[in-house]
């Protein structure tokens, strides 16, 4: 070929702009509009709190309104499913949690493939879940609780809230890996456990830790232990149940954000970016440790790994508690 030929079809290519840009150019902006956040929970609750104060700080990095939708119910099958079946180009956001791993173990079949459907971009926080006692108990410490339990067989009473809910599984995972003859006893929500634990119909409770810190400070509940992998900033002088005596013994709760799976890979790593940026910030950093939540976040892989960790190991507490699949 000449070089006059070759120059002129430069000259035409570029007209009609064949010659394309960098491919970060020739991808769409995002957000380009407004991006909705499903929750699967109610308003008010740690999930939804996280969610939004999160979100605000992703509106005005991204320069797009982050808008939070609430979808309580079914488990969270509601609202995985909507945005499941979303398009998948990053602007429908799912608030993903343990409890999604649990429903995944819990229920027999799902409208969706909790693995498959969806690309988990980054986790946003964890937060403990507490072995308590009443104020006034006997157990001073986990090992001593521990030595009474096996002393007498069947005679302790485990609290939790409602049957399948991460708090329920936390307390079955902590019957069997402490290998104790025990019964768990679910109540419908914390205010009930609470009122429970205090009347000694229970003897040892197993609750997230933000809704009974107040319970704890006011010195009418007492934390035995944390099931993290770590103590928790707010109790760091309480043990973990590891430490405690139980080997094995570790369950926390967590949330994140997630899109449906065919979402393009420098979205998903944009919207990760923008993630990573925003929890790094001092101001926010400390509006979710002032709600029990510990900024954590992770990589898309290190995220996937985590909710497929975690429906493995529910699934196996929920098949030794014989919980029936929904």
């Amino acid at each position: 070929m000449t070089q006059t030929l070759l120059h002129r079809r430069l000259v035409v290519a570029a007209a009609l702009g064949v010659f394309a840009l960098p491919l970060a150019a020739q991808t769409p902006s995002y957000p380009s509009k407004a991006v909705r956040v499903v929750v699967p929970f109610g308003a008010g609750g740690v999930g939804d709190l996280t969610a939004r104060a999160v979100s605000a700080e992703l509106a005005k990095r991204l320069g797009q309104p982050f808008v939070i939708e609430n979808r309580p119910g079914a488990g969270g099958v509601v609202a995985a499913e909507t945005v499941a079946k979303a398009e998948p180009d990053g602007h429908t956001v799912f608030l993903m949690s343990n409890g999604t791993a649990v429903t995944a173990g819990l229920f027999k079949s799902l409208p969706y493939d909790t693995l498959k459907d969806f690309t988990p971009v980054s986790t946003l926080g964890n937060f403990d879940i507490g072995v308590l006692v009443p104020a006034d108990s006997p157990h001073k410490t986990l090992g001593e609780l521990l030595a009474w339990a096996r002393a007498n067989p069947g005679k302790l009473n485990i609290g939790s809230i409602n049957i399948g809910s991460t708090q329920h599984l936390a307390a079955e995972l902590f019957k069997s890996t402490a290998a104790l003859q025990a019964q768990v006893v679910p109540f419908n929500g914390t205010p009930a456990l609470v009122t429970a634990l205090r009347g000694k119909q229970v003897d040892v409770a197993v609750e997230i830790l933000g809704p009974v810190m107040p319970q704890i400070t006011g010195n009418a509940v007492r934390a035995l232990a944390v099931t993290g992998t770590r103590r928790s900033p707010l109790l760091p002088a309480v043990p973990t149940a590891e430490e405690g005596g139980i080997k094995g013994f570790v369950a926390s709760s967590w949330n994140a954000f997630a899109v449906p799976s065919k979402t393009p890979r420098e979205v998903v790593q944009r919207l990760h970016e923008a993630i990573a940026a925003v929890l790094a910030m001092p101001e926010l950093q400390k509006r979710l440790r002032d709600m029990n939540v510990e900024p954590d976040p992770a990589t898309p892989q290190e995220t996937a790994a985590l909710l497929a960790s975690d429906i493995r190991r529910w699934s196996d507490v929920i098949d030794k508690a014989g919980i029936p699949r929904q």
